[in-house]
């Protein structure tokens, strides 16, 4: 089935192209959701939502641009739609800038030592070990490109407190990230 095939088959609620899109597309989306999620069980429960908001909306799909972009941001929009609900389980740091001295400990480390020396996964693991509040800010400046205005509107936030989330957020990466380089890739 080609991806148009399935695109009108979800239109028609064919439960056959509706497997076919969800198994297409299972293991980018998850990736997706894990990025946000606390655990791997809520990132399953963000996708099968955001599965069925693609199925409910499918029909506005207009075809200008690529499909699996308007999945993921489908994707995106429900997993902070998730944190906004959950705010209490998602406590967002109040301060409005990180100190000096945590943007100088940043600099220790060189983001390309980290690079070069570390597993895709171990970083993966790394960023899910952020707490929840850093973790969608860095998430959406770093990966979706967002602003720090935008990510103040969309998790009901000011834009200093997205800027410090940032900020501790890429300290702790560096932080937690510097223990698996080599010895000698530490100097």
């Amino acid at each position: 089935m080609s991806e148009s095939d399935i695109i009108k088959g979800c239109t028609r609620q064919d439960r056959a192209s509706q497997k076919a899109l969800y198994e297409m597309f299972y293991g980018r989306m998850m990736g997706v959701c894990l990025r946000y999620a606390k655990s791997r069980d809520e990132a399953k429960d963000m996708l099968h939502e955001g599965f069925m908001k693609v199925f409910n909306n499918i029909k506005n799909f207009s075809s200008s641009g690529s499909f699996e972009g308007w999945v993921r941001r489908i994707m995106v929009n429900n997993a902070i739609d998730h944190i906004r609900k959950n705010k209490h389980d998602y406590l967002i740091v109040n301060t409005v800038h990180a100190s000096n001295t945590l943007a100088n400990a940043t600099e220790e480390v060189e983001d390309e030592d980290l690079l070069n020396h570390i597993s895709k996964d171990d970083i993966m693991k790394a960023v899910q070990e952020l707490s929840p509040a850093y973790r969608a800010v860095f998430n959406l400046y770093v990966i979706e490109e967002m602003s720090h205005k935008e990510i103040a509107d969309k998790l009901d936030i000011s834009e200093g407190t997205s800027k410090s989330n940032l900020a501790k957020a890429k300290f702790n990466l560096r932080k937690n990230l510097t223990h698996l380089l080599p010895a000698h890739a530490k100097k």
